[in-house]
Formats: C-alpha cells, sequence, structure tokens
C-alpha cells in the first residue's frame, strides 16, 4: 500500500478497498478465530504467578510448528487462493501466537527468586518456536514426499 495514499480523497479510498479489502476482511476474521482460540487455551491452562507460562509457551511453540507446516504446503505441495495465506498465516496462525504475551510473562517473571526461570522462559520460547518451525518444513515436506511416491507407483 502506498503511504503517500490520501484516504480523505475518495477514488483513492475506494481503490484501497476494491484492491486490499478481501485481504484486510480475512486477515480479521482469521485474527479473530485465532485470538479466540489462544484464549481457550489460557482458560484450560491458566497461569499460576511465579510458574513457567506453559500455556503462552505451548500456543507460540505450536503456532510456529503450524506456520512451518502452512508455509510448506501453500508454496511446495498445492496452489493455494489468494486468500489462503493472508487468512491462516497472518489472521489465524498471527492471532493465535503471541509474542506479546511472552514479553509481558518474561517481564513478570524477572522477581527475586525466578530470573533464572524468566531467562529459562525467554531463551526456551526463541529456541523451541525456531525448532517448531524447522520440524513444521521438514515434517511437511517427508510427509508429502511419501505421498508423491505413492501416488507415482
Amino acid at each position: 500500500m502506498d503511504p503517500d495514499l490520501d484516504l480523505r480523497v475518495r477514488p483513492w479510498r475506494h481503490e484501497l478497498v476494491r484492491s486490499h479489502g478481501a485481504v484486510l476482511a480475512v486477515i480479521s476474521i482469521g485474527g479473530g478465530l485465532g485470538a479466540a482460540a489462544r484464549y481457550a487455551l489460557t482458560l484450560a491452562w491458566p497461569l499460576q504467578p511465579g510458574q513457567f507460562p506453559w500455556a503462552t509457551f505451548v500456543t507460540n511453540v505450536a503456532g510456529c510448528f503450524l506456520i512451518g507446516v502452512l508455509m510448506v504446503a501453500i508454496i511446495e505441495v498445492w496452489r493455494a487462493h489468494r486468500l489462503i495465506r493472508p487468512f491462516l498465516g497472518v489472521g489465524v496462525l498471527g492471532g493465535f501466537t503471541t509474542f506479546s504475551t511472552y514479553a509481558v510473562e518474561t517481564l513478570d517473571l524477572l522477581q527475586p527468586g525466578s530470573v533464572l526461570l524468566a531467562a529459562t522462559y525467554l531463551a526456551g520460547t526463541v529456541i523451541g518456536a525456531l525448532i517448531a518451525v524447522v520440524l513444521g518444513v521438514w515434517a511437511t515436506r517427508a510427509a508429502t514426499r511419501r505421498t508423491a511416491s505413492r501416488e507415482r507407483t
């Protein structure tokens, strides 16, 4: 989107809606669904003060695994509709994962007696998320190679 676009000019505003309206709509809907799923997980697994924030950790690592799966699926395996990536990747998984909550929870853990726990959470989430993306990519490629080789025989 052109940052110099003056949205007070009616034809420019209509052009923006025409060209980007569907993408923004699916991102919004997907984001709401992802955030609702994350909220449900936090209700099922509430945070205890001073303890490891398992719900956020699992949410972020699982979301990163799923983004690895999604990217291989829609880039390498099948031709996806142009709105699938913004809906699932940016919307659903963007709403599901929560690195802002991760940052706040890390700060909350930085209290006397829980600094080691805060450092573990800080590093563990980043390392876990990166490993999860790689595993998601690897698992999806391995699964699709097996499926493709069976279809050829």
